[in-house]
């Protein structure tokens, strides 16, 4: 059997108020191009479909029209869709019936009374496999599975919840058929992306051990870092990254997508064979100048000698300035520089330099920056700042309140 894998879609994203839909149509275009040609058996998307709960008609229709086109162009294709941090179960489970006459299958929440349930069987084309398809866990996901001597535990209700899956998944597999795992979550160890990514710290647990996936699969399909990447060294328990740079800081991201291939020898052992495939950049992503910040002179001719002439898709262009070197006439000469160039500008980051006795590194003064900070930065930007409080560190148990706050609006932002 062969398997694709990717995440974190992010469909409907605003880049700076720019729309991205022609990048994902053209990441679409290439996703069917490569499901014909390496004749894919199974496609998993391991969570992250849209950038919001409440995604736009358009970035839902995109969704629908690309799983149309990859059943009418791959008539034995199935796929696997689980919910991630920012997907609304509700909203993924109310196009379940859909979906499935297009051999679709969605797992929007886990139920602890109902693990079966996120537990596929998949037979095309005369080849089977067993998926877990463990979608994003909430704290209330697994309140009844959390509970330890020490008080409740999130990182233990994550183990059980897939423990439950994996004991109902045995009792479906046989000697030759591949188990494969699905999650939406931050493994230990697994590099994120500081601008765009969010931290999913639940009960003062930021990452989860990946001895929660068991020994027994043959593959881990995971979503929610951006980065491609292994999980503890194992070429089996993979992040598929995202298709196309969410933020500034994905720039120098290598974007793919994971193809899985399960053989099967005369003894009936899998073998595992997995073949990163590089996604083509349709919009290229440019932050000048590369290094430190430059006087304004030589930054606006930086951008003077940009050439764009060959890119079908302006790029995305942001300039680093110091704060010190913004006069009154900083953004008039840097629009000057712009002028008549292919770009979509996403703004001017005006960096201060901090004290030398200050280790939180540089301000960010422009306020689109704001939204792409995690709110435990504000937090502890807000402590560097006070008068009253400056040099102390945030205490743990504010932090914690903090994510309690943060967690309770995202579940109640899904209902």
């Amino acid at each position: 059997m062969k398997v694709l894998h990717t995440s974190d879609w992010h469909l409907g994203q605003q880049f700076y108020e720019y729309d991205r839909r022609h990048e994902h149509l053209a990441f679409f275009t290439w996703l069917l191009a490569t499901l014909v040609e390496q004749q894919i058996d199974l496609l998993l998307v391991a969570g992250d479909i849209y950038h919001t709960a409440t995604p736009s008609a358009s970035a839902e229709n995109q969704l629908y029209q690309f799983i149309k086109d990859a059943k009418k162009q791959c008539p034995n294709l199935h796929v696997v869709i689980i919910a991630g941090n920012h997907d609304s179960a509700n909203r993924i489970l109310a196009a379940q019936p859909l979906l499935a006459q297009f051999d679709t299958h969605v797992v929007g929440r886990f139920e602890a009374t109902a693990a079966a349930d996120t537990v596929i069987t998949i037979n095309t084309n005369k080849k089977r496999a067993v998926i877990v398809a463990m979608p994003f866990l909430r704290a209330s996901d697994v309140t009844t599975l959390s509970q330890t001597k020490s008080g409740p535990s999130y990182a233990q209700g994550v183990k059980k919840a897939y423990e439950l899956a994996l004991e109902h998944a045995a009792t479906l597999q046989s000697e030759n058929t591949p188990l494969i795992v699905m999650g939406h979550l931050h493994a230990k160890g697994g590099d994120i992306s500081s601008d765009s990514e969010r931290n999913l710290v639940i009960g003062g647990e930021e990452a989860i051990s990946a001895n929660v996936f068991g020994k027994q699969a043959h593959y881990v399909a995971l979503g929610h870092l951006h980065k491609a990447q292994q999980v503890a060294k194992n070429e089996c328990i993979r992040y598929s990254g995202t298709p196309i740079p969410m933020s500034f800081s994905e720039r120098n991201y290598s974007h793919q997508v994971n193809v899985v291939e399960f053989n099967s020898d005369e003894k009936q052992q899998i073998s595992v064979t997995v073949n990163p495939l590089y996604i083509p950049r349709l919009a290229d992503v440019i932050v000048l100048p590369k290094g430190e910040c430059v006087p304004l002179a030589e930054l606006c001719e930086e951008i003077k000698a940009l050439d764009t002439t060959a890119n079908t898709i302006a790029p995305y262009l942001r300039v680093k300035l110091k704060s010190s070197d913004t006069d009154t006439t900083f953004r008039e000469q840097i629009e000057q520089a712009l002028e008549g160039k292919h770009i979509r500008f996403c703004g001017i980051e005006r960096v201060r330099e901090q004290a030398a006795n200050n280790e939180g590194g540089a301000v960010f003064e422009d306020l689109t920056e704001v939204e792409m900070l995690n709110p435990l930065n504000l937090l502890e930007q807000a402590f560097a700042n006070d008068k009253d409080m400056h040099g102390e560190s945030v205490p743990d148990a504010l932090k914690n309140l903090l994510n309690d706050v943060i967690n309770e609006l995202e579940e109640q932002q899904q209902l």
